[in-house]
């Protein structure tokens, strides 16, 4: 069969050499998390089959089941190409729903807490000539209260806002050779105004002096090179440019990077990457893009699709979720509950999208501070992961959290963000209840318009704003002002089902929709105080029936009419 996600998936370090591990493997439920007991790490075959990487609940993955799973098992048989240096073989997996442990020929090679984010094993010492026997576990708990589980639903059948679960292997799992010592992480900041990039590499392997030289181009010529020596396993230099291109929605430019360690061992290591020129600031009303006032007209994304639930069935799926969005005047999307894969972040880059980086926080009971221990290193994988894409432009640890949060909880990860990156802005908690938070951002599904525009009269007169919980909300401060959620409108026109969901009235026609539409967008666009709104939502998922395209991504709409009330000027921009 033809390998499902062939594309290269880690688009911001690339090497020529790698290996695509998607398409069939042998699969085996384990409900009673047994599995170990009965020697599978070590079995010669497992019953049954799938397809990665989609879950076990999906249409693609070949099986469809959708009832609870604790445990499942994966396996398959790995050759290492004969024309592959003799150094080292990393064996990547792109994200394991939730807790995934792994073997190689019985081998435990380590295990990786979290559903959402990428890691990785060396697994050159335990690599046998031929074949060998490669075993993945994973154990998911939907409904425990220290999972992060996002929108997958805690009850058997979807229902509102909560949808199809996902279990075990949904992104690429892949191999990949480097040498003795090599380029294991990076880091991208730019100093738009300074004309300079700073790279910080950490190396991976043995070696401990060397260089790093790094290579900069725009449309193919040279625009900087720089190389310093280093001594450990970090290093860092700034890159001088000589040419400065902005990158923004409508203009994205971004520049080409090669860099190369060559390490006292012998070690040479090249890898190509890409970077864009953008600063984020914040003023007293507006959310600035390389200093000017940028007014984010988001769509709230949820990265769910109708055959691959949270795994999208190609690359060029990705690429049109971005695009279907900028159809309808959007510039940007908060990427809702979910981490999306790095994939869509390429692309967002590659056509000047602005997204919101949010955990899936939802599951999660974050009334103690235990909570730390699950939130505090799976929320650094996501900032490590996504912080050299320009596209971000802010971060969003968690979405409506409970009245019984422990503020500390939400504090600490604030500070966290904000010390590994000073150049971003950062809410706390999207919507509800904010304690200590740059952007003040609220969710209203409030349909009727006047009444909508009645939430923000007193603060676009210099007042109080409208607040979820003014009761818990650390008090409002002078941030600028976003409304994160609103709209929701149902609109799902000839469809029978009766599990269909969405907020408010069903309007009574097309133009009803788009009056009501017009309406509450237009009196965000047009406050003096408001910097951004993110509309509910792109596209219907399962059951929940108010996007702005079917599930499978069919317009409700003709794009222009949405697309002409959204480009309106805002206030803020003029």
């Amino acid at each position: 069969m033809t390998i499902p996600r062939p594309e290269y998936p880690r688009p911001q370090r690339v090497r020529p050499q790698w290996l695509n591990l998607n398409g069939p493997w042998e699969f085996a439920f384990d409900p009673g998390l047994s599995g170990r007991e009965r020697g599978l790490p070590e079995a010669d075959s497992l019953p049954g089959e799938i397809v990665v990487p989609f879950c076990p609940e999906s249409e693609r993955s070949g099986i469809a089941d959708v009832d609870f799973h604790p445990g499942v098992w994966y396996r398959r048989e790995v050759s290492i190409p004969s024309d592959w240096p003799q150094e080292r073989v990393l064996l990547h997996l792109g994200a394991v729903d939730h807790d995934a442990y792994v073997w190689l020929n019985g081998d435990l090679l380590g295990m990786h807490r979290g559903g959402y984010t990428p890691f990785a094993f060396d697994i050159t010492p335990h690599l046998r000539r031929g074949t060998n026997n490669l075993v993945v576990h994973a154990q998911d708990e939907t409904r425990s209260n220290l999972i992060a589980s996002g929108k997958q639903c805690p009850d058997y059948y979807s229902r509102r806002c909560h949808y199809t679960r996902t279990t075990g292997i949904w992104q690429t799992v892949w191999l990949e050779p480097v040498p003795q010592t090599y380029i294991k992480d990076m880091r991208l900041t730019p100093n738009l105004e300074g004309g300079a990039l700073l790279i910080e590499v950490t190396l991976g392997g043995g070696a401990s002096r060397g260089t790093l030289s790094a290579n900069a181009t725009l449309d193919g010529e040279a625009v900087g090179s720089v190389e310093v020596s280093f001594s450990g396993h970090h290093a860092a230099v700034a890159l001088p440019l000589q040419e400065i291109a902005p990158w923004a929605p409508g203009h994205p430019t971004l520049y080409d990077l090669t860099l190369t360690v060559r390490a006292e061992d012998g070690s040479e290591d090249a890898v190509e990457s890409y970077f864009g020129m953008r600063s984020v600031s914040l003023s007293d009303r507006a959310i600035l893009l390389n200093g000017e006032p940028l007014f984010q007209r988001l769509a709230l994304d949820q990265g769910f699709y109708p055959t691959g639930v949270y795994t999208a069935p190609s690359d060029q799926a990705l690429h049109d979720d971005v695009l279907m969005s900028q159809r309808l005047g959007f510039n940007g999307a908060r990427l809702h509950q979910k981490v999306f894969e790095p994939r869509f972040l390429y692309w967002a880059d590659r056509e000047g999208y602005l997204v919101w980086d949010e955990f899936p926080n939802w599951g999660l009971d974050i009334s103690e501070a235990v909570a730390l221990e699950v939130v505090m290193p799976q929320w650094m994988e996501v900032l490590r992961r996504d912080y050299n894409h320009p596209a971000v432009i802010g971060w969003c640890p968690f979405n409506e959290t409970q009245r019984d949060q422990d503020p500390e909880v939400i504090r600490q990860i604030h500070h966290l963000t904000k010390a590994f990156d000073r150049t971003r802005p950062a809410i706390d908690t999207s919507g509800y209840q904010h304690v200590e938070t740059d952007i003040y951002d609220v969710h209203t599904y409030e349909q009727d318009v006047e009444t909508f525009a009645r939430l923000f009269a007193d603060l676009a007169r210099g007042g109080e704003p409208f607040r979820n919980r003014p009761e818990l909300d650390v008090p409002y401060q002078g941030q600028p002002y976003f409304v994160s959620e609103y709209g929701g409108i149902w609109w799902n026109p000839g469809q029978q089902d009766d599990k269909a969901w969405g907020y408010g009235d069903r309007p009574r026609s097309e133009e009803e929709f788009l009056a009501r539409y017009r309406g509450l967008t237009e009196t965000l666009l047009k406050h003096p105080r408001i910097c951004a709104f993110c509309y509910t939502q792109l596209y219907d998922i399962e059951q929940e029936v108010n996007g702005l395209y079917t599930y499978d991504r069919q317009p409700k709409f003709n794009p222009q009419r949405i697309r002409a009330i959204n480009e309106q000027k805002a206030a803020v921009e003029k």
